[in-house]
């Protein structure tokens, strides 16, 4: 078996960076990959404006806190003012462009107005309250790398600069199939010795929330032939296959032997738990991954190794999840020869510290415990874990977006 570690290693260098690209409206980018480096051909702000709503004046104007200056015109956003003259002001509001000899704008708190006249109650210093051209873009500028996905604020900050279309890759098509004579599907009854296909809903869930284009071939029985037959169909018109379930050892389980069949497998086994039997390999030119069948195992393993390469494949430049260190309010003290990865919750602890404590199963099966758990605990081969030590904690908010 891989470790851990190695296994992401043999992953990553096995993905396929995105190639592909299609340019889209910026309204329509959200949760997609931007494909090249966008820089700015305009200045934001365009011109000095005002940040405040208040009175813009010339600082040489101004001799004590109780100087009145004759109003000479008003100047609202969208507009452009007359230069100031001696002893003018001009009311002004917020982002409108400040006027030619104005050096600073009042607040309109510190200021009385009477009739077409002002009292300044303040002197200001030069530049108080005016956001000058360029302060947040120069044009020239590079604003937003390759190789990020964006957000809302990604997408507000290329329209600022006037950018109407986005590049970005093209959605990855990843095929899905879930094997297993036992599984049906909700809203059907249960015979005896079936269950219910949560991870058709779990995983397609994950791909979705990555932005995958999803090609969910069902349920396939237990047989070679049908998985074989699936196989082929996943590999002409795919980018990437997925299977939950069949990658074990019993009489039962087709995947490994029917990928091996029409393409080949190149890693079978992990040293992790939950998620000992995790297939990587190709159908064709296709990547093939087989996650395990028990629930919290294929989501676990999807979430440390399928993550990652898909994130790759999509080209998306940073892939490692965000970490953190924190204080243990749990014992562990029986931990497996392989890498356990528990299911644990953020709480504040009799100490009032912030610290992880476990879901009381930890059982592959127990997918309530992913529900109710923040995050992973990461537990090194071997080591037992007392109360009160530093655990890796990988939280689901860094695990699952």
């Amino acid at each position: 078996m891989l470790s851990a570690d190695d296994a992401l290693s043999f992953l990553l260098a096995r993905s396929r960076p995105a190639t592909k690209t299609e340019k889209i409206a910026t309204a329509d980018a959200l949760g997609r990959v931007l494909a090249e480096r966008l820089t700015s051909t305009v200045n934001v702000p365009p011109l000095d404006n005002s940040a405040m709503d208040g009175y813009a004046v010339r600082i040489a104007d101004i001799i004590n806190a109780s100087t009145r200056l004759r109003v000479t015109q008003r100047i609202p956003a969208g507009t452009v003012g007359k230069p100031l003259e001696a002893g003018q002001a001009a009311r002004i509001f917020t982002g409108a462009p400040v006027p030619a000899g104005c050096d600073a704008v009042v607040m309109q708190e510190y200021c009385g107005v009477e009739g077409d006249t002002v009292t300044v109650g303040k002197h200001p210093k030069v530049g108080e309250n005016i956001r000058r051209s360029g302060e947040d873009i120069a044009a020239g500028a590079e604003i937003l790398p390759a190789g990020i996905r964006l957000r809302p604020q990604e997408m507000g900050l290329a329209a600022s600069v006037g950018i109407a279309t986005l590049p970005v890759y093209c959605k990855l098509k990843v095929a899905t199939f879930f094997t297993g004579d036992e599984i049906v599907m909700p809203g059907e009854i249960l015979k005896p010795g079936q269950i219910y296909n949560s991870n058709r809903f779990v995983l397609t869930g994950l791909l979705q929330a990555m932005g995958c284009e999803v090609v969910d071939l069902g349920i396939v029985p237990d047989d070679f032939d049908a998985t074989v037959k699936v196989l082929k169909i996943a590999a002409a018109g795919a980018d990437l296959i997925i299977t939950s379930g069949g990658v074990s050892v019993g009489e039962e389980d087709h995947v490994k032997a029917a990928v091996e069949t029409v393409g080949k497998l190149d890693l079978w086994k992990i040293a992790i738990k939950p998620g000992k039997p995790l297939a990587f390999g190709d159908v064709g030119k296709i990547p093939f991954i087989g996650l395990p069948g028990n629930p919290v195992s294929a989501f676990v393993t999807f979430c440390l190794f399928v993550r990652p390469f898909i994130l790759r494949s999509q080209g998306i430049t940073a892939s490692a999840p965000q970490a953190f260190s924190l204080k243990a309010d749990f014992d562990w003290l029986k931990p497996d020869k392989r890498r356990e990865f528990l299911r644990a919750r953020l709480h504040t602890a009799e100490n009032g510290e912030v610290a992880v404590q476990l879901y009381p199963h930890q059982g592959s099966g127990v997918l309530t415990s992913t529900v109710w758990a923040d995050g992973l605990v990461e537990v090194p081969e071997g080591m037992p874990i007392h109360r009160g030590e530093t655990v890796r904690f990988l939280p689901f908010s860094g695990l699952l977006n």
